[in-house]
């Protein structure tokens, strides 16, 4: 990457980095498009820009944000830390409107790679190629090595604290940002099983308590967690990610489904869908101070908030 090891030595924001990752990256064989993304709002979305190839080297990065729970390559190598490594024909099932988008665009395969620090994933790499792939060991052996050199950029750019220093990368190196485990972000994946809520229980409360949020709220946040959950099992009869963070004394639960065109779970003889399910949606309303829910073409997302007291937040 003569780019980036060129660059580092005199970056002093994470935007000089990321100019020359890209630029490096583009310049691969068969490399269409490169794009880079880092995680901020404690975890809650990602910091995202792309460049084309013959684009040249970019003076400036147009970026855009994709939000944490949307379903889409970059988030999923960012929750599990696993690279996406694969011709797009077989990404079609998971994300057909991927493939469709990149294979009219003369694309035919797609490498996602985890940016990982020290304690959080920073955010991921996504390169577009126009040609097909192997993915043998060495390939992925040679994105991930960039990978790592990207992050390690990242960090030695921040760590230098010269007064220049990106906000949004300190706030995932100083481990506000991290995913399932770090920071005050935890994240777990629920199976469509009769078992999913009380797992989900067991984990919120788990957590919470390690971050040292009063059992009241605690309490709280799992019977509304409860009602959700069962919801998206009742309904959506796929995986669920569940998502809890705790930022400026607020908790956040969020639980999103993949259920779009899923088939409806037919309620028991004599019972009404809409009373059953809208009762613990009307408790979630009455016991957190927000909560709101979206569907996509993806699936459903049900998230709500607790204001935590002063001296409840951990």
């Amino acid at each position: 990457m003569a780019h980036l090891e060129a660059e580092v030595e005199r970056a002093v924001v994470v935007d000089d980095v990321v100019r020359a990752a890209v630029a490096d990256l583009v310049a691969l064989p068969d490399v269409a498009r490169v794009a880079v993304a880092l995680t901020e709002g404690g975890g809650r979305r990602l910091r995202f820009c792309s460049v084309r190839r013959g684009e040249g080297p970019p003076t400036g990065l147009d970026w855009c944000h994709i939000d944490a729970y949307d379903d889409v390559p970059l988030n999923d190598v960012v929750r599990t830390g696993r690279p996406i490594l694969a011709a797009l024909t077989t990404l079609e099932e998971r994300w057909p409107w991927l493939a469709e988008q990149e294979t009219a665009a003369g694309n035919v395969a797609a490498a996602v790679v985890p940016l990982l620090g020290a304690s959080a994933r920073l955010g991921g790499l996504f390169l577009l190629y126009d040609r097909s792939q192997e993915f043998g060991p060495e390939q992925r052996e040679q994105l991930e090595g960039l990978a790592r050199r990207t992050s390690a950029a990242l960090h030695e750019v921040s760590a230098r604290r010269s007064g220049h220093a990106d906000d949004a990368l300190e706030e995932v190196l100083d481990g506000g940002s991290a995913v399932e485990h770090a920071g005050r972000t935890a994240s777990l994946r629920l199976l469509p099983e009769p078992t999913a809520p009380r797992e989900a229980r067991a984990f919120l409360a788990a957590e919470l308590r390690h971050w040292g949020v009063d059992d009241d709220v605690v309490e709280t946040a799992q019977l509304c967690l409860s009602e959700v959950v069962t919801n998206a099992v009742h309904h959506a009869r796929t995986v669920a990610d569940l998502r809890i963070s705790v930022e400026e004394a607020v908790l956040t639960v969020v639980v999103r489904d993949f259920g779009a065109g899923a088939d409806v779970v037919a309620p028991l003889d004599g019972e009404d869908p809409l009373v059953v399910y809208g009762r613990g949606l009307m408790l979630v309303e009455a016991m957190t101070d927000r909560w709101g829910s979206e569907h996509d073409a993806g699936g459903t997302t049900v998230w709500f908030s607790i204001d935590l007291a002063e001296d409840a937040a951990p």
